[in-house]
């Protein structure tokens, strides 16, 4: 399981580098074996390890290419989907249409969410941050059945 917020850049080449923590876990699931593509929902890309990233592909198989909705979602998901390797210096290349889509320079966030990771980049990770903060507060959350009975 992946978890945490982790402030880390990309070099030169447009790599990034794993921090340390996360690096035998993704290679004993995968042997380092990613697929990175574009979150359809909010300005990030989403980092997989490999047999994650084979089960959103099982879920993608199963909607229509029929659907314009559908058709869409699976265009967008699987045209930015980029298999990559994480080196053994936890490096990773993130493609220029990738960086492009989320607006990636020099100050990043890597953060864990169980199963896969969010590439995001640190001014736009802030903001939603900000944004988050405010929905928690809000009715939408107090008023959500299934969020009435989470507690810490």
């Amino acid at each position: 399981m992946f978890r945490g917020a982790n402030a880390i850049a990309l070099d030169s080449k447009a790599r990034l580098t794993v921090p340390t923590r996360y690096r035998e876990p993704l290679r004993s699931l995968c042997g380092g074996q990613v697929v990175c593509t574009v979150d359809f929902q909010s300005p990030c890309l989403l980092l997989y390890p490999l047999p994650e990233w084979e089960l959103v592909e099982q879920k993608l198989m199963a909607l229509s290419d029929t659907q314009p909705a559908e058709r869409a979602l699976k265009r967008l998901l699987l045209g930015y989907a980029t298999e990559g390797e994480v080196d053994k210096a936890g490096r990773l290349l993130i493609s220029a249409p990738l960086r492009q889509y989320a607006q990636l320079e020099k100050p990043l966030m890597l953060v864990g969410q169980l199963n896969k990771f969010e590439i995001w980049s640190e001014p736009l990770w802030q903001a939603q941050i900000a944004e988050a903060h405010q929905q928690v507060g809000s009715e939408d959350i107090q008023n959500n059945p299934r969020l009435q009975d989470f507690s810490l």
